[in-house]
């Protein structure tokens, strides 16, 4: 029997999309995938859209809204799968998708997780994503995103710092590995960053992570840098809250050290535009003084199960490059 694989999507205030994400799933190649939607903080309105797109054993309805994060872990604690597909409601698989990161997946056991080749899908001649890639500034991008997508990224598989949160597969031997208390995507960030945050925690324990040029989605982002004036404040909030929380929670001191002057010039940037011109964003700063001594211990497990070097692990932040071959080390790594 092939490996298992469970399909999770997490919704909150659903439109028509879902139908055609549901669908992408329903027609995927790959065996025996079994499907299941959380429906964040439940309406009239998306209980009827989701009983209408789903067996009644492939749905939670929700009165609470856990967010992303919440959504997810309670759809990976329900699965038993050898796999679990992190999928958004406002994307659409290839049919042929699942089927080429479970191919790559199993060849090589140390791969924790893999993601296809994103095309936006109001317009499939621009990217979305290719993998999340790292800066010195500290910054967590999507690869080639809003760039034009023809002749590019099309050779792979090939490593990437971790997978985009819109459709992303991953083995259930690394989420179980970097569990924390239950919590395989982090609550404290609820929605946002938490995918970097997971892939973070996965470099350290020396997970691998592809890009499969094969597998092709499409995906509707909505949130942009270019957009930001026009999102709900709640988003920027998160935004701005959780890129500190990220650091607070993965950066070694010897990344601190080796980044400091680019990723201090970006935090002043990002707090002097909040205090200036984004007011409604200031809770978010507040918001890190009051999660840091969750995030204090949530550090200590984190880094007190290193198994990369600092040094290794700055590549990625440097040139977007993996960390050498043979620098996996057992025990606790300082810096």
């Amino acid at each position: 029997m092939p490996p298992s694989v469970s399909v999770g999507i997490v919704t909150y205030h659903p439109d028509a999309l879902l139908a055609r994400c549901v669908a992408s799933v329903r027609a995927q190649t790959y065996p025996g995938i079994t499907l299941h939607v959380w429906d964040n903080d439940a309406t009239a309105a998306s209980r009827a859209l989701v009983s209408s797109l789903t067996a009644p054993e492939e749905h939670t309805c929700s009165a609470d809204n856990l967010g992303f994060s919440g959504g997810h872990n309670a759809l990976i604690r329900l699965s038993g799968s050898t796999y679990y597909l992190c999928l958004n409601p406002d994307a659409v698989l290839s049919p042929g998708y699942v089927a080429a990161l479970v191919d790559v997946l199993e060849a090589d056991p140390t791969v924790g997780s893999a993601t296809g080749r994103l095309l936006r899908l109001d317009d499939d001649a621009v990217l979305d994503s290719t993998g999340i890639v790292m800066t010195p500034d500290q910054r967590h991008l999507d690869r080639g995103a809003g760039e034009p997508a023809a002749g590019r990224f099309l050779e792979g598989p090939e490593p990437i710092f971790g997978p985009s949160g819109a459709v992303a597969l991953y083995r259930r031997a690394m989420l179980d590995d970097v569990c924390w208390q239950g919590e395989y995507f982090d609550e404290a960030f609820f929605a946002y960053r938490e995918d970097a945050d997971l892939a973070w925690r996965a470099q350290w324990r020396g997970w691998t992570s592809l890009y499969v040029p094969a597998a092709v989605a499409w995906h509707r982002r909505r949130v942009t840098p270019e957009r930001r004036s026009k999102l709900p404040a709640e988003i920027n909030r998160y935004s701005v809250r959780n890129r500190f929380l990220l650091r607070l929670k993965n950066q070694s001191a010897g990344l601190a050290w080796r980044f400091a002057l680019p990723g201090l010039w970006r935090d002043a940037q990002v707090v002097g535009y909040v205090l200036l011109r984004e007011w409604t964003s200031v809770p978010g700063l507040l918001d890190v003084l009051r999660l840091l001594p969750t995030m204090v211990v949530r550090r200590r497990h984190v880094l007190g199960r290193r198994r990369v070097r600092s040094a290794d692990l700055a590549r990625w932040f440097e040139q977007g490059r993996p960390a050498r071959a043979g620098t996996v080390e057992l025990g606790n790594i300082q810096g």
